[in-house]
């Protein structure tokens, strides 16, 4: 059954740490690296989906005095992460990120972890865009994410989405749960066309692979 995507997080937020940490190959993993990939000045971070926060743990652990600002449609999430980090600099959106005006120029990296792969090519390229006009000089993107190796995985994926919410009949712009990752060289190609210079893939464990971009 098609869940919208809000309430598909909302009833799964009490083991969603230890799902994420235990049974998805290469999160544990990814945390870590993501952490250290920030630029090793950073005090400003956008996060973009930032349900309970598994990615900030990492972050808050190398950089204590780090500010958030995270974006998150789920209020259930985003409570979870306040109870977990009630002493951190958080503002916390409950919003849509594809809808949130990000400022220009007022991060030093922007992070996103096991988000954006419900969401076709055409969209995500509109988000790096604003993701990059987000960033100082010298700032990063970290993305880790489920990306597939082929386009035809990804095709094959994307028509078994569309057909599922056809069958549902799920109205145009409602967001569902339903996973359409990109190929990994789909996603480089989107990074470097929203204007980032250097893309690095930095681990690719099972389905997870985490993506550094940076702006000059």
């Amino acid at each position: 059954m098609i869940e919208e995507m809000s309430a598909f997080f909302a009833a799964r937020v009490e083991g969603y740490d230890e799902h994420m940490l235990t049974d998805v190959v290469g999160c544990r993993e990814g945390y870590a690296r993501l952490a250290q990939a920030l630029p090793a000045d950073a005090r400003d971070v956008l996060d973009l989906g930032c349900g309970t926060g598994l990615e900030l743990d990492a972050l808050f652990a190398r950089f204590p005095d780090l500010r958030v600002t995270g974006i998150d449609m789920t209020e259930e999430m985003l409570r979870a992460l306040r109870e977990k980090h009630p002493h951190k600099a958080l503002r916390l959106i409950r919003g849509d990120y594809f809808a949130c005006d990000f400022g220009r120029g007022a991060f030093d990296a922007v992070v996103s972890f096991e988000s954006l792969h419900h969401f076709p090519r055409a969209q995500k390229l509109g988000l790096y865009r604003r993701v990059f006009a987000a960033l100082r000089p010298g700032g990063a993107f970290c993305n880790g994410d489920y990306m597939v190796e082929t386009e035809e995985e990804e095709e094959a994926l994307a028509r078994e989405a569309a057909r599922l919410r056809a069958e549902a009949r799920v109205p145009e712009g409602v967001f569902v749960h339903l996973d359409t990752p990109l190929a990994i060289a789909a996603e480089e190609a989107l990074l470097r066309q929203a204007g980032f210079s250097n893309v690095e893939r930095l681990l690719r464990e099972g389905n997870t692979t985490l993506l550094r971009a940076e702006r000059d």
